[in-house]
């Protein structure tokens, strides 16, 4: 394997590991916060 395709793997290696990540934490933390919201001000949830 060449070094130029070691270094495109790391690369699409560390782009999916961070947008992995930042899925598995914000689709939760949105869904509580829209939770919190409800229960707080009486908000919808859709809005």
């Amino acid at each position: 394997m060449s070094i130029i395709a070691a270094m495109l793997f790391a690369i699409y290696a560390v782009i999916g590991g961070v947008s992995t990540v930042f899925l598995t934490v914000s689709l939760p933390a949105i869904i509580i916060w829209k939770v919190y919201r409800k229960v707080k001000f009486n908000k919808a949830l859709t809005a």
